[in-house]
């Protein structure tokens, strides 16, 4: 399934001119977080070359982190640092998103199966742990999926603001125009801006939100972007769209989060439009009252934007909590 590992020298910062031209603006905690010691590289899934960046001591309980809808690794860049000490985590670009390559035909079980490699590929089912998965929104889909393949191989998931709603509130929600994470066309290539700034201003969050940290978003943006010769333009492929209904697939997710096997933890945004105080009582009701809910206070969907420490102190306390009974 997998192929060779390949590494890459992987700079002590992210900070660049583009969006930072004086880090001392900066929090100390985010250069602190940035400085810790991690690898960057690539690896091969079932053909396909996959980008990662590892932190911790690959002895410490592995930890495997996605990320939602095009999105890209980064966004856990500054809040696995946190959890290194005690933890060997990962964080992993889907296939097509961030600086991994796009996949053929690439349905949800694909992506379910890419994720098995992943955790296999970098030696995260060799711990005496099974490896714990945290993933956001669509990262979490992507999780369910792997575990409904590999019921025995993960030891839990930590769902953060996937979009969890009863079916009559997505239909109101999609009447008024919004769509699931997912949606777009496979056939549109991407624009092409003359600099970074006419690019920045085109990157926008799903669903549209201020941030409690804006400057995060100009580090999301950036990572967002390649340059092509003196063109900038979005690192993601539009291959990504070319997938099965995905309403169908958020009309039954409710259901699916209860009945996939192994621990399960949702950490949500306190004022997230996607999963809310219905969404907890909607899961009661399918059966998942003992599902821990976790609410990050003053954080909407894109938690790690709004609230960064007070996310990863809340995926702390789930890992310490876990680790407790094996």
């Amino acid at each position: 399934m997998n192929g060779e590992l390949q590494l890459m020298e992987s700079a002590a910062s992210d900070i660049v001119p583009e969006w930072a031209p004086d880090p001392s603006v900066l929090p100390g905690w985010f250069a602190e977080a940035l400085a810790v010691p991690r690898e960057e590289g690539f690896v091969t899934v079932d053909g396909v070359r996959m980008h990662y960046f590892r932190w911790g001591n690959p002895g410490a309980p592995p930890v495997l982190m996605t990320h939602g809808f095009l999105s890209h690794a980064r966004c856990f860049a500054f809040i696995a640092p946190f959890l290194a000490g005690d933890y060997h985590l990962v964080a992993y670009d889907l296939s097509g998103m961030g600086d991994s390559d796009p996949r053929p035909d690439c349905d949800m079980t694909a992506r379910g199966h890419e994720m098995i490699g992943v955790a296999e590929a970098l030696g995260l089912f060799g711990h005496a742990r099974k490896p714990i998965v945290v993933a956001h929104s669509f990262g979490s889909a992507v999780a369910l999926n792997a575990l409904e393949l590999a019921p025995d191989a993960f030891a839990g998931t930590v769902i953060c603001d996937m979009m969890i709603l009863r079916p009559s509130a997505l239909e109101r929600y999609w009447s008024k125009g919004r769509t699931g994470p997912g949606s777009g066309d496979p056939n549109r290539p991407h624009r092409r801006y003359p600099d970074f700034p006419s690019a920045r201003k085109r990157y926008v969050l799903s669903p549209s939100q201020q941030v409690g940290e804006p400057f995060l978003m100009d580090y999301m943006a950036y990572h967002a972007l390649c340059r092509e010769g003196t063109d900038w333009t979005w690192k993601f492929s539009p291959a990504v769209f070319n997938r099965e209904n995905s309403n169908r697939m958020w009309l039954e997710i409710g259901p699916r989060v209860v009945a996939a096997p192994g621990r399960k933890a949702i950490v949500h945004g306190e004022e997230s439009q996607l999963f809310t105080p219905d969404s907890r009582e909607y899961l009661r009701e399918l059966g998942g009252g003992s599902i821990p809910v976790i609410a990050v206070l003053e954080a909407r969907h894109h938690l790690m934007l709004d609230q960064p420490l007070a996310f990863a102190t809340a995926l702390r306390a789930v890992l310490e909590e876990w680790s407790k009974h094996g």
